[in-house]
């Protein structure tokens, strides 16, 4: 084999041994994905489509005008098709805890011409997110790292206009990831409704409503 195909084989695996070691460690304790290893998570997953930033953003029954938070936004990977999809005179706030992780979709988002992006270094359920202030928000393989879960739902549901949705995204690969019938139930205590449902059991992305008359 030549150097580069070496050089190659030996990045595949080094990576492959990063992402066990966060995978083991995040078993003992709900540990986000640090900033330096946002490269893993940039990427479309190839062996799900529902992770995929453009099905998610697809369906989320966007209109251009509307205001959308993408929590735990990491490297901004749904962050820009979230803020072409509802236009210039939409708002994307993108949210995450990690200064590291903003700077990056701060970057694609310069990178792609954008200017209708706002930035909250913050964790969900430390009460940063104003009232009824969003017609949609998303959750992509975020939920099982927030150690207060049911306190960040509340907060979404406080910080969605009624009728708005939370879209959730999990996938069998992701460490914390989050069954179903568990994000149902935290859901439905922090005052959601079930609305759509799209995948299957290990890779889905599920859409809960904030009642219109709450």
């Amino acid at each position: 084999m030549s150097y580069g195909v070496y050089v190659l084989v030996g990045l595949v695996v080094l990576g492959v041994l990063v992402n066990l070691i966060w995978r083991l460690a995040s078993h003992r304790e709900e540990l986000p994905c640090p900033s330096w290893l946002g490269w893993m998570v940039e990427l479309d997953n190839p062996f799900t489509r529902v992770n995929h930033a453009q099905f998610i953003v697809d369906h989320l029954g966007l209109e251009p005008g509307m205001t959308v938070l993408d929590a735990g936004c990491g490297p901004g990977r749904v962050t820009v098709p979230l803020a072409r999809a509802v236009g210039p005179d939409g708002d994307v706030v993108a949210l995450d805890v990690q200064e590291g992780m903003l700077a990056r979709a701060h970057e694609k988002v310069d990178a792609a011409g954008l200017a209708n992006v706002r930035y909250l270094e913050a964790h969900l359920g430390g009460g940063r997110l104003p009232a009824n202030a969003f017609d949609r928000a998303v959750l992509v393989s975020v939920l099982g790292e927030i150690p207060e879960r049911l306190a960040a739902l509340k907060e979404l549901h406080r910080a969605l206009k009624p009728g708005g949705l939370l879209s959730i995204t999990e996938v069998i690969f992701d460490p914390h990831f989050q069954r179903r019938e568990t994000v149902v139930c935290a859901a439905e205590e922090a005052g959601f409704k079930e609305k759509t449902f799209l995948g299957k059991r290990l890779a889905y992305t599920m859409h809960v409503e904030k009642p219109a008359d709450a």
